[in-house]
């Protein structure tokens, strides 16, 4: 892939690609089955290799090389994600995360969630909102 000479859009692109991937890890299975794990690795190898941002995608894929996906359950991938996403906030000068928070930062507003969360208030929304912000 070619390197994106446009800052602005490369801080764009790996803002929602680091949410996507961070949803994404936050809802897969608390006890996979060999099949769904096989699947995230997969993913991520993919994610890599197919990255639109050519340099930001070589990054990933050291990445991975170096600490390889926990695919384990639902906990694992999702602390193995915010692991690697502070591992590029320290390289780019950024903030790093605190990984206690990504669980509720990455709520998706899926069925399953949206049942247990029946009858908390805006305010709780508005929490949710400002971690998953300031992750990006």
């Amino acid at each position: 892939m070619p390197h994106l000479g446009n800052e602005t859009l490369k801080a764009e692109l790996g803002r929602a690609s680091w949410k996507l991937l961070h949803t994404t890890l936050a809802r897969f299975p608390e006890s996979p089955s060999a099949d769904e794990r096989a699947a995230l690795a997969q993913y991520l190898a993919l994610f890599a290799r197919l990255y639109p941002c050519g340099e930001c995608a070589g990054h990933f894929q050291k990445l991975l090389k170096e600490y390889p996906p926990q695919t384990s359950g639902r906990k694992a991938a999702s602390q193995w994600g915010c692991f690697v996403h502070n591992l590029v906030n320290e390289r780019l000068g950024k903030e790093v995360f605190d990984c206690m928070m990504v669980g509720e930062a990455y709520k998706c507003g899926c069925a399953e969630e949206d049942e247990k969360g029946k009858g908390k208030g805006k305010k709780e929304e508005k929490k949710k909102r400002r971690i998953a912000q300031s992750v990006e």
